[in-house]
């Protein structure tokens, strides 16, 4: 079977803002207050979609979800009209008010888990909300998600959402962060890997300084829920040590894309078993393993959360050519410049290196890997896809005057209180589902 791999990006919400609501992810906390530039950010996003699109890739656009979240607010017992809500919580819970006004939503790295059609027992392309338990801000998406994903893969003979795994720590699931897929070609049968930082129920190792986001067992269960083969399946835990280091998914570490690997030497506990079981379970679908694995005495674990290295797409040109795409903060790291140029220069599978600006999003925690979920379409699945998502010229202008004509240019914490700003994302978002022709998604519209 013909297939490609689509690339969704979700859009920056028009309350982009720097609250430092992430424990462990050492950009939110390190940028905490900062003023945040909404414009800049939607529009540094948009441009990489277009980018990569005018390339030939399949790039396809997630909305953002309503923010401030009054639904939050008001089931937290803040009560009156939506303007009385807002201004009460800013005066007695402005961090609630931060939480439901957060635009992480537009990470779609962690919106959902996705299997495609020729992975799975039904041979329906399958996708599992992330519930995102180990954060408030994050927790409070999965619904809208569902809701968003349901919008745009609608045909139920070629698609399945699922909800979201019940919201209890145990089944902590941060979505695609921590999922890879290898194969041979898209639209043959692959291995999917799935990347725990704990299990709650097996004894092992765990991080003592930050919290370990996704378990096991919400691993277990995605995969069993999608109907994956066991041989097409593989764990892994991260290394406790990197997580303490700031590595609080595992696309902070590693990314994958067909037959290769490209992670750090401390990604994983037990490395090399860990490859042995890939390379395995690979050799069954008849591809093979190519594993490049970064020196920590050339890129250091620091270097690597701090530049997000490895928070960068791997991409396979139509031309089968591998790409990279990192933020540009790798280039103003001399010793991952460095690393970058030996690699491109080298006899590997990754023969180019994009570079794009991603600052607003960065100084959140979030790089080019963050702002994408992956999905891999046959043709007549790609037809069967809401077809006003795709990225092309007239979508890409379209979108980027929607964003001139609706967001700040800048938003500090305390514009949060302010209760013009949800008239003014409820604008915005209301224009824009019109744009994507998806109908009424927001819970303002119904």
């Amino acid at each position: 079977m013909q297939a490609r791999e689509a690339n969704f990006d979700g859009l920056v919400g028009p309350t982009h803002n720097y609250a430092g609501l992430s424990f462990g992810n050492v950009a939110s906390q390190t940028n905490e207050k900062s003023i945040a530039n909404p414009l800049a950010a939607a529009k540094q996003g948009l441009r990489k979609m277009k980018q990569l699109a005018d390339l030939g890739f399949l790039q396809g656009v997630l909305p953002p979800q309503e923010r401030p979240s009054l639904r939050l607010l008001r089931e937290l017992g803040f009560s009156g009209s939506d303007a009385a809500v807002i201004s009460r919580a800013a005066k007695d819970a402005p961090e609630l008010l931060a939480a439901a006004s957060s635009a992480s939503a537009m990470w779609t790295a962690n919106a959902a888990t996705v299997s495609p059609s020729a992975d799975t027992q039904d041979g329906r392309v399958h996708f599992t909300p992330a519930n995102l338990t180990s954060k408030l801000h994050r927790a409070i998406e999965h619904e809208a998600t569902r809701r968003t994903l349901q919008a745009i893969f609608a045909d139920p003979a070629r698609f399945v959402v699922h909800e979201a795994l019940p919201g209890t720590p145990a089944l902590g699931d941060e979505g695609a962060a921590n999922h890879t897929r290898f194969c041979a070609q898209y639209g043959e049968r692959g291995v999917e890997f799935f990347v725990y930082g704990r299990s709650e129920y097996r004894r092992g190792p765990e991080p003592v300084r930050y919290p370990a986001r996704q378990t096991f067992e919400a691993s277990r269960a995605v995969a069993q829920r999608h109907g994956l083969s066991e041989e097409g399946t593989v764990y892994a835990q991260q290394s406790p040590e990197v997580v303490d280091a700031g590595v609080f998914h595992n696309d902070v570490i590693a990314v994958g894309n067909r037959q290769t690997l490209f992670c750090h030497e401390r990604a994983f506990v037990d490395q090399s078993a860990v490859y042995d079981q890939l390379r395995a379970q690979l050799l069954r679908t008849g591809a093979q393993l190519n594993v490049i694995e970064v020196p920590d005495a050339r890129v250091s674990v620091s270097d690597a959360v701090t530049s997000y290295l490895f928070n960068s797409q791997l991409l396979t040109r139509p031309d089968g050519r591998d790409v990279l795409v990192v933020p540009q903060e790798c280039r103003e790291n001399p010793r991952v410049a460095a690393y970058l140029d030996d690699l491109i220069g080298g006899s590997g599978p990754i023969g180019e290196v994009l570079v794009f600006e991603l600052r607003e999003s960065m100084k959140n925690g979030g790089g080019p890997a963050c702002l994408r979920l992956r999905v891999v379409l046959s043709e007549a699945e790609r037809e069967a896809v809401s077809a006003g998502v795709w990225i092309d010229d007239v979508l890409f202008a379209r979108l980027d005057a929607w964003i001139g004509k609706h967001y700040r240019d800048r938003l500090a914490p305390a514009d949060l209180s302010d209760p013009h700003l949800l008239m003014e994302s409820r604008t915005a978002l209301d224009e824009l589902t019109q744009i994507l022709g998806l109908g009424s998604l927001y819970d303002f519209q119904r």
